[in-house]
């Protein structure tokens, strides 16, 4: 599977339509809380390997329910060496070995510390990667509860055991990609390489007889309170500045009568 630009595309759209299901947002917090309570740990480790603190976080979460008693590779004790896949891990120095050595050696393990794009649609792909592109190639209907469960884009269908699949059953882990959402909206990470919506303090969207990107989704946005009706067309002129005004009480920037 290569990170073509259709599959950024996919995930920068995943991930800027996902929402949190509130009933499952006090434990999205949980975890959050338990993440940033051990940041340091794991900037130690990315800091070493040249990896985002937080995808090791989210990976401890997903492989291990951030037991730092238990191998990043597959949540084994760390009192020994790995007994399940990958098996005899680490295979240098000897048990019991510290998490950090443990989490050094799985990322290095998957080529981790190589991989340099770590902008949100490379951080996704290798996420994705880590646990298998078995849902992208097998199940193509259900998005990846590893990414997104707990989410708007994934309500039930999992692969329960080494290729045995069932349409009925539910994750109940909080999905990587989910975490890294709640992370982003608390303002606790921000990817790079991403657009900026603001530039020199001046924001992208004005008043413009011309069509310009986000138009359409301040229009959409308008279009939701009750007798705002405007054209979504991507055009942001005076239809849609008086809209946004009866809104927020403003014109939108650059409008002639501002």
């Amino acid at each position: 599977m290569n990170l073509t630009e259709e599959l950024k595309d996919d995930y920068s759209q995943l991930f800027d339509t996902c929402i949190i299901k509130p009933a499952q947002a006090s434990l999205v917090e949980a975890v959050i809380k338990k993440i940033l309570d051990n940041k340091n740990r794991y900037q130690s480790v990315g800091n070493v390997l040249g990896i985002p603190w937080y995808f090791i976080a989210v990976i401890h979460n997903m492989e291990s329910s951030l037991n730092f008693k238990c191998h990043l590779h597959n949540g084994d004790p760390l009192t020994a060496r790995t007994v399940h896949v990958p098996a005899g891990r680490p295979s240098q120095g000897n048990p019991p070995f510290t998490w950090e050595e443990s989490a050094m050696d799985s990322l290095r393990l998957q080529k981790l510390d190589a991989w340099k794009d770590w902008s949100l649609s490379g951080l996704l792909f290798k996420l994705e990667a880590y646990n298998g592109f078995g849902y992208r190639t097998k199940h193509p209907e259900v998005l990846s509860p590893y990414l997104w469960s707990f989410s708007n884009h994934y309500t039930s269908g999992k692969f329960v055991a080494d290729g045995r699949w069932s349409d009925t059953a539910v994750s109940n882990q909080c999905g990587a990609a989910v975490l890294l959402r709640r992370l982003a909206e608390r303002q606790e990470i921000t990817f790079p390489n991403e657009p900026l919506i603001f530039k020199d303090e001046e924001p992208v969207l004005k008043f413009s007889n011309k069509k310009i990107p986000y138009s359409e989704e301040l229009q959409t946005f308008l279009n939701k309170f009750p007798g705002v009706y405007v054209k979504v067309d991507g055009i942001p002129g005076k239809r849609t500045s008086d809209a946004f005004k009866k809104v927020t009480g403003y014109f939108l920037m650059d409008d002639p009568r501002v």
